[in-house]
């Protein structure tokens, strides 16, 4: 392997990389730095997150620009404010011997005016997000028409949240002899077009192969019922009684109230989404960072601005939407040469999903089993006398020992012992010697790993693949309508122009209430009872087989009253006109109550009180 020297970096670089103490460049800084020093080329350099891609881009742009200038003449584009502030404090830190360099941030959620007055002290190099970017440009509080060197870091992201446009703009307005550098982990197309766009022949590197997960991440898969879901996680947590991880939920709602339970049950845990104020995101980030919170429970696009390499274990309690998203999870540990370990937890259904990542990461997930109540005891049990055993003596006690000696003088060893550590295993004990064996046969047939237990009620929806759904987006917006929890809709099977759904029957009165005369895109929408029977092809369930449905899908689209439908119809609306005043009024309140939490207003309490804790979990 190379040393920095062996690069060609100038000797006022090579101190600050001392001061940083730094030793040997990392795969893509040694596939990448020679590149870009000595010649004048755009570069296209695909590499995981957490493998130092800030540095393989900034030591050529800080040693090719002219410090005496007070032009702009580098410019970095990053998806978040926490990666552009991380960008710009590493980039001062690389050229902290540069006498006279300026490197500005320009983000939301700070004072636009003081940006622009720092831009106008004369910044050689501006890190920037596209939208603040952009609004800067429009405001002409910047000028980058005369920069030489533009980077697009962590380019799928960007494109992932929707800043194509505003990139495209932004790089429309720089000069078309400057150098474009573009680094990210995966290549999906949208970031090959901007390349094709944008950049004239440019060189490629790739640390692995593209899009594979980095060698220092192990990948496990949990299976267990969408329901038990939650408490999978708390006994994951508990069996790896040294964890500091991060939780990635779909949505924000979902990361929200995961956060909230976890803090409720004595985890030091919180909640990081789009939703928080940049203040509150500061303070969240603030105590990951201090180890104050142990468990950061997170979207995808929070977090994008945690660079923290101690990270023990990421772990998916839902995965994305986007496979390729994985590749970004995955990357939170395992960082600086570390190890770490990427957890998924899925239902049935979503087994599938996983040999899909498996061929962009290249690499296998490995199927573990969720421990059960008396593995847990034993791991913190160990785990306390280990701590014990290593602990540092505090001779401030000696002054009590003689006091404490006479408490315990008739007491022998073995029963001491079994004393002190009984404190911690009892609690354990107690709260796990019923816990039941959350696992589910990878052979279950059923859909979501869930039994047929009885207590399921089965319905018909006419809505389905041409109305935009598939079975996940469906799952979304019945729980969104309905106001239940993720894991209270299940087995959703979506075909072409009607689907099929499953909830507890406690909810049935609940679910058909709120489809009586409810209307999507403009047509009704019709929920009927329907039953769980396979059809003999193995995959359709219902009443009959997929031409019948078919048929009865139009049927109901049309409204059709026969007696049955009439009859449970006019039972169903005897219960629910007279209460449909009521119900939307219901409505209308569960959604203010849902903008009030949007705003922010009530999450203050629960999001910051992560070392409060119940006593029987009052360890954490």
């Amino acid at each position: 392997m190379s040393t920095f020297q062996e690069l060609g970096l100038n000797d006022l670089l090579l101190q600050g990389i001392t001061d940083l103490g730094f030793e040997t460049p990392s795969e893509v800084q040694e596939k990448a730095i020679p590149i870009l020093l000595n010649e004048e080329t755009d570069l296209v350099a695909l590499a995981q997150t957490g493998t130092g891609k800030t540095a393989a881009f900034g030591f050529p742009m800080l040693q090719k620009i002219d410090v005496d200038s007070r032009t702009t003449q580098g410019l970095i584009l990053s998806p978040t404010r926490e990666l552009c502030l991380q960008i710009a404090n590493e980039m001062k830190a690389y050229g902290k011997h540069l006498k006279g360099l300026n490197v500005v941030a320009i983000y939301g959620g700070s004072s636009i005016t003081d940006q622009a007055r720092e831009v106008k002290r004369g910044a050689q190099i501006i890190v920037a997000t596209p939208g603040r970017m952009k609004d800067m440009i429009s405001r002409r509080l910047v000028d980058i028409t005369k920069i030489q060197y533009s980077v697009l870091d962590e380019a799928d992201e960007m494109l992932n949240m929707g800043f194509k446009e505003d990139i495209t703009d932004i790089l429309s307005g720089t000069p078309d002899d400057k150098n474009t550098w573009l680094f990210s982990a995966t290549m999906p197309k949208e970031v090959a077009r901007i390349a094709k766009n944008f950049m004239v022949e440019p060189q490629e590197i790739t640390v692995g192969h593209k899009n594979e997960s980095t060698s220092n991440v192990s990948h496990e898969y949990y299976l267990v019922n969408a329901r038990d879901r939650y408490q999978a996680l708390k006994r994951l947590a508990d069996a790896n009684p040294d964890i500091f991880s991060v939780v990635f939920c779909r949505t924000k709602r979902d990361t929200q109230k995961v956060a909230e339970n976890l803090i409720e049950d004595g985890y030091s845990a919180g909640a990081l989404h789009g939703d928080l104020s940049q203040n509150q995101r500061d303070i969240v980030m603030k105590q990951f960072r201090t180890r104050q919170i142990r468990m950061l429970v997170a979207t995808d696009v929070a977090a994008r601005g945690i660079d923290v390499d101690d990270v023990t274990h990421v772990i998916n309690y839902q995965l994305s939407d986007e496979i390729e998203t994985y590749t970004h999870r995955s990357g939170r540990t395992g960082r600086a040469g570390k190890t770490g370990v990427s957890m998924v937890i899925v239902s049935k259904s979503e087994v599938r999903r996983l040999k899909s990542i498996e061929r962009i990461i290249n690499k296998k997930f490995e199927l573990k089993e969720i421990p059960n109540g008396m593995e847990i005891c034993e791991v913190q049990l160990m785990s306390l006398a280990n701590k014990i055993h290593n602990t540092e003596i505090n001779h401030e006690i000696d002054k009590y020992l003689e006091e404490i000696n006479g408490l315990f003088e008739d007491t022998s060893k073995d029963e001491l012992i079994k004393k002190f550590f009984s404190v911690e295993f009892t609690r354990f004990f107690n709260y796990y010697q019923k816990a039941k064996d959350l696992n589910v046969a990878a052979g279950d047939p059923n859909r979501e790993g869930r039994t047929s237990s009885g207590n399921a009620a089965r319905y018909f929806i006419n809505v389905g693949e041409k109305d935009g759904f598939d079975w996940m987006k469906l799952k979304d917006f019945l729980k969104e309508q309905l106001g239940l929890g993720r894991d209270d809709v299940f087995k959703v099977d979506c075909k072409d122009t009607f689907s099929f759904f499953n909830t507890e029957k406690e909810h049935q009165e609940k679910v058909l209430a709120f489809f009586t005369d409810f209307k999507y895109n403009g047509r009704f929408v019709n929920v009927e009872i329907t039953e769980d029977k396979p059809n003999r092809g193995g995959r359709g369930r219902g009443r009959s087989g997929g031409g019948r449905r078919r048929d009865g899908d139009k049927r109901r689209g049309d409204r059709r009253s026969s007696g049955r439908n009439n009859e449970r119809r006019g039972r169903r609306s005897e219960g629910s006109n007279d209460n449909r005043g009521d119900r939307r009024r219901n409505n209308d309140d569960n959604s203010k109550s849902r903008s009030r939490r949007s705003d922010g207003g009530d999450r203050d309490k629960s999001e910051f009180k992560t070392t409060h804790s119940r006593p029987r979990r009052s360890r954490r």
